[in-house]
């Protein structure tokens, strides 16, 4: 059993047991509550490594944990997913303005959630990474921050190392701008700096770069 301990709070009995069953399989510890109150009483005699909050819960609703969370010095850096059917912009940006690590929308695949769970726990030390992505003819180390084709060493500026990781981390999914704004920069820009380090990104990776695409109205993939 993973030392990686995940605290789910989620009101559908199915969903839990699913979601419980499928993170227990890739070996992550599970608590699972069906009250944000039950949550809450439990992080008083135990620190989780990573949250999955649904926010349409009764009493303590996601968003209010998390907002309890926050306001605590020795809980502000547990990694928090969103999980709900609210998927309004700002619905997802009062999400990220509590703290989000990220937020999935239902109905999504277990393989989705799987997938942005363990990019969360990376991205907060919490799981140790092989370092090493393959796209076409590059590779590219994450733990020596490095883009490499062949012998030839590929320069890239720490922000847009940043976004090809995460976009590599997705592979073939939808990241949102603002997903790489709130969570990966960290930073109040507009839409048009990403767009900006993305046109950088394709022109430094040559033939591999063709592999960003753009995803309308949503934010950008990566796909060969």
């Amino acid at each position: 059993m993973s030392d990686i301990n995940v605290f789910l709070l989620e009101d559908d009995l199915d969903l839990a047991q699913i979601v419980e069953y499928n993170l227990r399989k890739e070996g992550y510890s599970v608590r699972v509550f069906h009250r944000g109150a039950h949550l809450l009483k439990a992080i008083e005699e135990e620190t989780p490594d990573l949250m999955l909050l649904d926010v349409m819960v009764p009493d303590y609703d996601g968003f209010r944990v998390a907002s309890v969370l926050r306001s605590r010095v020795e809980l502000k850096d547990v990694p928090i997913i969103f999980i709900t059917v609210k998927d309004a912009e700002e619905d997802k940006l009062k999400g990220f303005s509590l703290g989000a690590d990220d937020y999935i929308t239902k109905p999504f695949s277990v393989k989705e959630l799987l997938a942005r769970v363990r990019a969360v726990l990376k991205r907060a030390g919490k799981l140790s990474t092989g370092g090493i992505f393959k796209l076409g003819e590059l590779e590219v180390d994450t733990q020596r921050y490095e883009v490499r084709r062949g012998k030839e060493k590929i320069e890239l500026t720490p922000t847009e190392f940043k976004i090809l990781e995460a976009l590599l981390e997705n592979y073939a999914r939808p990241v949102s701008r603002e997903y790489l704004i709130e969570v990966i920069l960290k930073k109040d820009v507009y839409d048009r700096t990403i767009d900006v380090h993305i046109k950088n990104l394709r022109e430094k990776l040559g033939k591999e770069g063709q592999a960003i695409k753009t995803v309308r109205g949503f934010g950008y993939k990566i796909e060969l």
